[in-house]
This record gives structure tokens, sequence and C-alpha cells, in this order.
């Protein structure tokens, strides 16, 4: 990745790293597209053959780099075997979000273009509820975070939601106030506004005292233009 990476000025790299707002010490990027690091992984993929257990090793060494790009090669390659994914592959997952996570980003696109898919399949209902149920409740800020986006690409892909499971989650989420948190609740109501937007005006009107401007303003935003300046009136 090296040899293709893009030229960066100083100036942007700072912005970029900003943006990303890793935690981790280490960490290094060289700038690439999710678009060309898909590219990459698959053309590896379809160079070497490989068994899905080989697949693993390879997901997570890639993964514990400290390159931004590695991460997402690493996870990028290993749902090209989606088809073996298993309770121990939500486990694995949770392990490594909990020791190599360092961005949201990381953290976003592993569940929309990963995780999320594989529990948004119709026999694994079960899998995902228990999934979302117990990465909520984690002491890691990024477990945490993914059950969120989980919730809402599974979402997405039913178009529909129930109101309740929602609501219910949104208000046991309200106990953690890091930022990330509260980001994700927001995106959370944003999707559902977009199949539901009665069922959310109405949610968040009634809480609006209750929930952070952080996540009024997020959650307002695919509403009417009337509807979000009454949300977000003070």
């Amino acid at each position: 990745m090296k040899n293709t990476a893009p030229k960066f000025t100083p100036e942007q790299i700072v912005r970029r790293n900003k943006i990303l707002n890793s935690n981790n010490p280490n960490f290094f990027g060289y700038g690439h597209k999710i678009s060309d690091i898909e590219k990459i992984t698959k053309i590896v993929h379809m160079k070497y053959q490989c068994s899905y257990e080989d697949a693993l090793t390879v997901c997570k060494n890639l993964v514990s780099s400290s390159v931004h790009e590695e991460k997402f090669a690493g996870i990028f390659f290993l749902n090209y075997f989606k088809s073996n994914f298993n309770q121990a592959t939500i486990d694995m997952f949770e392990e490594l979000f909990s020791k190599h996570c360092d961005t949201w980003a990381f953290c976003d696109s592993s569940c929309i273009r990963v995780i999320g898919p594989f529990l948004g399949k119709k026999n694994n209902q079960q899998l995902a509820e228990k999934t979302i149920d117990n990465w909520s409740t984690s002491e890691n800020l990024w477990v945490r975070r993914a059950s969120i986006v989980i919730l809402l690409k599974i979402i997405m892909i039913k178009k529909r939601f129930d109101e309740d499971y929602v609501f219910e989650f949104v208000e046991k989420m309200l106990n953690y106030t890091e930022d990330y948190i509260q980001k994700g609740i927001g995106w959370l109501l944003k999707t559902c506004s977009r199949y539901k937007p009665d069922s959310i005006f109405k949610y968040l009107m009634s809480n609006k005292k209750r929930h952070s401007r952080l996540i009024l303003r997020y959650a307002s935003e695919k509403l009417t233009k009337e509807r979000r300046e009454l949300i977000l009136e003070k």
C-alpha cells in the first residue's frame, strides 16, 4: 500500500488525522480511499487460495496493525468468507474491537459492511439481538458504539423497526455520555426517521429535555424543516 499511497501535504495529513481522531498513539495512515483498499484486497483474494481459518488469521493480524488501511484490508478480506460466519466470528469481532479498534471509521465500516449485513439475515435475528444487547453494555467504547451501528444497519436492511425495541435500546444507551455514543444514538434515530418520521418526531418532542443537543441535532436531520426547528427550539 505504501507504493500506491496518495501524496498529501502536511496540512492535509493533520486534517485527516483530526477527522479520524484516533486514540492510538502509534496511528498511521497512507491516505487511501476505501474503494482503493477494497480493490487491493480483491486482487489479493483472487491471487491466493486460503481456507476460512486462514482468512481469520489474516484478519486478526491486519486488524492488530496500527496502520489504518491494513485494519480495513483485514475486515474486507474476511468478508469474502462471510458464508462461514457464525457466533464465533461475532465473538472474534468483539475481541478485535476491544483490543484494536482506534477510530470511529473502522468501527462503523466494520458494522455497516461486514457484521451488520451478516446479522441482518433472516435466520440471524436471535444472534443479532443477543449481540446488540451484550455489546451495548460493554466497558469498551467502540464495542458499545458498534452495537448502535449494527442495529441501525439492520434497520436499513429491513426498512422497518420495532418502536418499543429501539426506544428501550436508546434509553439504555443514554447512560453513556461519550460523544461517539451520543452521536450514534442520534444517527440511529435519524435512520429510523426515514421509515417512521411521525414516530421519531413524537418521541423526540416528548423527550427533548432529556436528550443532549448533540442527539437532537443528529436525530432530526432528516425531518422536515418545521419539525426540526420545533425539536431544536429551547
